[in-house]
């Protein structure tokens, strides 16, 4: 797998999320940014499992994502990260993600692995980027393809 084609092809599939009225729209991006417009989403660090199966038939990568909302109103910016959080819908970025799995029989991300899923939110907190707080959490993605 291309981890760069794949972390970009991510951050693609997540711009599908729709925000409630009034709320700035998800910015993306399949690398950690310099600077946030939040509400952001965007790949951080990953590690790989070699060769699943024999002769590099198969990896396996575990990525951690991260999505971060601006502060200006604690209440407001954890009512949007809640959403952003949910596991189905259209603000939910397992939604918007795992519908990049494509169809039954399909490889994921337009033919970049084999397939895809978010597993899990972890670590729902303050975090700082660029001497900035937001509110945020991570997402864990699972995703196999050839070696």
């Amino acid at each position: 797998m291309e981890m760069s084609a794949v972390r970009n092809a991510i951050a693609d599939a997540a711009r599908a999320v729709t925000l409630p009225a009034g709320t700035a729209a998800l910015t993306s991006t399949g690398y950690v940014p310099d600077a946030v417009t939040a509400p952001h989403f965007f790949c951080a660090e990953y590690s790989v499992d070699y060769d699943r199966a024999m002769n590099r038939a198969l990896d396996e990568v575990e990525l951690t994502c991260r999505v971060l909302v601006g502060r200006a109103d604690d209440k407001s910016a954890q009512a949007i990260l809640d959403n952003l959080l949910a596991g189905s819908g259209p603000t939910s970025l397992k939604t918007a993600i795992e519908a990049a799995r494509g169809a039954p029989g399909d490889y994921a991300l337009g033919g970049l692995a084999h397939d895809l899923h978010v597993t899990r939110v972890q670590g729902y907190r303050w975090y700082e980027h660029q001497s900035t707080q937001y509110v945020g959490a991570e997402l864990i993605i699972k995703i196999i393809g050839e070696g």
